[in-house]
């Protein structure tokens, strides 16, 4: 009696995981963000090149920027916050999530976010102080499709994007 099963030679290829799936997943998000629901931002990145970093703490006192470039965000604003400091007084905080289509970002743009860049949303500046990778795509580790920035307003002085 022969054995009807037999083990195939290569596994079957993953189902809706391909190169062809993923595509699609970012033609989608691109279009949905560009001309449903995303808004315009201005995003100004460090000039790594330029910008004279501290050998030891990796800090610079004088940041350069390079060129502003506009991007489309799902972006959320938290309002105002409002803090008591003793001896100092009353200190106001503004800040906004930006949700970042990853792939958009760095393929199409050669775009890369990162922390102590900042954007322009309206008329305000924010500097990006947090970012976090949460979401995989199809639950494939690198496959990752989003970035969300947690910004705080600059404050009037530390940025000038004129």
């Amino acid at each position: 009696m022969a054995n009807e099963w037999e083990r195939p030679a290569q596994p079957p290829s993953p189902l809706f995981l391909g190169e062809k799936e993923k595509n699609l997943v970012k033609q989608i998000n691109d279009e949905i963000i560009e001309r449903v629901v995303g808004q315009q931002l201005l995003y100004f990145a460090i000039d790594t090149e330029t910008t004279n970093f501290h050998p030891l703490y990796g800090e610079a006192m004088n940041k350069n920027f390079l060129h502003p470039i506009r991007v489309y965000a799902l972006v959320e604003y938290q309002g105002v916050e409002t803090e008591f400091m003793e001896g100092i007084g009353i200190d106001k905080k503004t800040g906004i999530v930006v949700k970042f289509h990853k792939r958009r970002l760095t393929e199409d743009q050669n775009l890369f976010v990162r922390e102590g860049d900042f954007v322009r949303y309206g008329d305000i500046y924010y500097e990006i102080v947090k970012l976090n990778e949460p979401k995989a795509l199809f639950g494939q580790i690198d496959s990752k499709f989003e970035v969300i920035a947690d910004c705080i307003r600059a404050r009037d002085g530390v940025f000038n994007g004129e």
